[in-house]
């Protein structure tokens, strides 16, 4: 905003006397007026020059301010007849101009910015690599937690050594290959009557996720911002990844996996909002189901890791490490959502957000628009009922309006049940009896077909057919594979339908993520995102009791979970090529227009 002081005087023999002095506020549209009369300003000796108003003038943008008495009345009566009968103040202040225009950010982004260009791509690939943190936070747990190989060091003959397990050898008649330092299992004798542990403390991380998953998902769509919330949960991931690989108990390790648990739940869910909500309308989809593959090759990097690191301790440590590198790297070259910004009410935040992309995308934002939410149109933005509603909107405000209500039931159970299955399968390739390290590096290879044939399908088919058919493919493939028995060469059938039932599974994971978050307004989506995750994350926990049964029962129980998630999408609306509305109003508006 500028402030331009203004002598007025009635004529050229009066410039040596004292002049009144308007302050009047003018933004660069009414800079222009400004600019086409200053003919008439030159004429009667105006000089207009920048001068710093005074506190009284400093609200009220493009508001003029009139003389106070008739004597200043007169003079600024006197410069207008002077110059022909003019209007002074419609020249130097126009309220608003006459090309000023008010739209929404994917509007903008469509006609102006760019939905896809270098500028989102950049940031979507700086924003995604949390993924990949995520991953090691919580794969890491296979390692550290797995039960290694043993070997008999009974003299050959005795009978001390000739179990199948350790829970049938004599003490002292065997030994951990590696030592004890090699895992958690080897260092704590979780075995036989202590092996509950292991699930405990995989269960206390998963539980951790989950209250991590809501309370981040609040404070990212409140003040701490998208890029502040990832920040704090990245330099969280650090220490306390940092402090379980010096955990001198086992009871300690699990407190400590739980805080890390915590944090690493909303890692995943700040990135991808934040990756996507600069992304056009039309490429958001493809976007959104691209950040898995961060994910999944976070998955096969990890296992590279601790095929080199075999210490549990010091595996702890080497996945800790990118987080600061993380940090320290990219953080700072990453700007907060502008989408967080408008709904904050910081729209010149928001704005320069728009121009940086308009700029490196090699477009150009015009002078006269500007940002507006989406309801804008039906309410004073100088509300101040107004602005308190889209700042304080919460999952009160979605538990309160029917249409997000019945949104948010279904997308939570959705997505525990998908949990249930991902994960569970997930566990059951461990079982396969090979290398682990090639194995997990093999699970998180298979997952991308999944993903990049989900992220081509999607914009086809739409997010909620695909929904559907990507879980009643998983569904089905289960219940095959627990009909089959686990003998002979119908063992390798039972794996191959365990393993096409996690790539449906993988592709339904994958697509919930940008389908759950096209469902929610800006203020509330993280929230919203928050809340699914943590019905994930109690899937999650689940999973390892479910896997536990033995035989056919998890497969047959994961098919169920499967089938059930795919009928319960059917009550989803579509949202291919819908906007992402911004406040609630604007959603609750938007949906009762379409359906009129």
């Amino acid at each position: 905003m500028n402030y331009f002081n203004h002598p007025f005087t009635p004529s050229i023999a009066h410039k040596r006397r004292a002049t009144t002095r308007l302050y009047i506020p003018v933004d660069q549209t009414s800079m222009a007026h400004l600019t086409r009369g200053l003919g008439l300003y030159t004429r009667v000796g105006l000089v207009v020059r920048k001068e710093k108003p005074p506190s009284l003038y400093k609200k009220g943008p493009l508001t003029y301010i009139p003389p106070t008495s008739e004597r200043d009345q007169g003079k600024m009566m006197a410069v207008a007849s002077d110059s022909g009968g003019s209007d002074l103040s419609s020249v130097l202040l126009p309220i608003k101009s006459e090309g000023e225009e008010k739209i929404g950010i994917d509007e903008m982004l469509q006609r102006f910015c760019g939905e896809f260009g270098p500028w989102q791509l950049r940031h979507f690939v700086l924003t995604s690599l949390a993924w990949a943190l995520e991953a090691f936070h919580t794969m890491v747990m296979i390692f550290a937690d797995r039960e290694p190989a043993w070997r008999c060091t009974a003299p050959g003959g005795l009978p001390g050594c000739g179990g199948a397990t350790v829970c049938d050898l004599v003490p002292g008649t065997w030994e951990w290959i590696g030592g004890p330092g090699v895992s958690t299992v080897a260092e704590w004798g979780l075995v036989c009557g202590e092996k509950y542990k292991v699930g405990l403390a995989q269960s206390a991380f998963f539980a951790g996720c989950m209250v991590g998953a809501g309370v981040f998902g609040h404070l990212s769509d409140s003040f701490l911002g998208r890029k502040g919330s990832l920040t704090i949960v990245c330099v969280m991931n650090l220490i306390f990844g940092c402090l379980t690989a010096i955990a001198p108990t086992y009871w300690i390790y699990t407190l400590l996996r739980f805080l890390t648990g915590f944090s690493t739940g909303a890692v995943g869910l700040c990135s991808f909002v934040l990756a996507t909500e600069p992304v056009g309308p039309t490429k958001r989809g493809l976007a959104g189901m691209s950040t898995f593959y961060f994910f999944s090759g976070g998955i096969a990097i990890l296992s590279a890791m601790a095929y080199i690191f075999q210490s549990w301790r010091h595996l702890y440590i080497i996945s800790s490490i990118p987080s600061l590198l993380y940090l320290v790297t990219v953080i700072p070259f990453i700007p907060d959502s502008p989408r967080w910004y408008l709904v904050r009410g910081n729209i010149d935040k928001a704005m320069n957000v728009m121009q940086d992309i308009a700029k490196c995308n090699g477009k150009r934002l015009p002078d006269g628009v500007s940002l507006t939410l989406d309801d804008a149109s039906s309410q004073k933005c100088d509300d101040p009922t107004t602005e308190t509603a889209i700042l304080g909107s919460s999952l009160i405000d979605v538990a309160r309006l029917p249409l997000t209500r019945v949104r948010l039931i279904l997308i939570v159970i959705i997505n525990f049940l998908t949990s249930v299955v991902y994960y569970g399968l997930s566990l059951n390739v461990v079982n396969l009896g090979t290398n682990i390290y090639i194995n997990v590096a093999l699970n998180a290879v298979a997952e991308m077909p999944a993903f990049a044939l989900t992220a081509w399908l999607l914009d086809i088919f739409g997010r909620k057919p695909l929904a559907i058919g990507t879980m009643w493919f998983s569904g089905v493939f289960c219940i095959v594979g627990s009909l089959i028995k686990n003998v002979g060469v119908w063992k390798h059938v039972r794996m191959i339908c365990s393993i096409l039932g996690i790539f449906g599974m993988a592709g339904t994971y994958n697509l919930l993520f940008i389908y759950a978050a096209e469902l929610f307004p800006t203020v509330v989506r993280n929230a919203a995102l928050g809340c699914a995750t943590q019905g994930a994350q109690m899937g999650a926990i689940l999973a390892p009791l479910v896997v536990v049964l033995g035989g056919g029962l998890p497969l047959a129980m994961f098919g169920v979970c499967g089938l059930a998630g795919g009928l319960l999408a059917f009550y989803l609306p579509e949202t291919l090529n819908r906007p992402l509305y911004d406040t609630m109003a604007g959603m609750e508006g938007g949906e009762s227009a379409r359906e009129a």
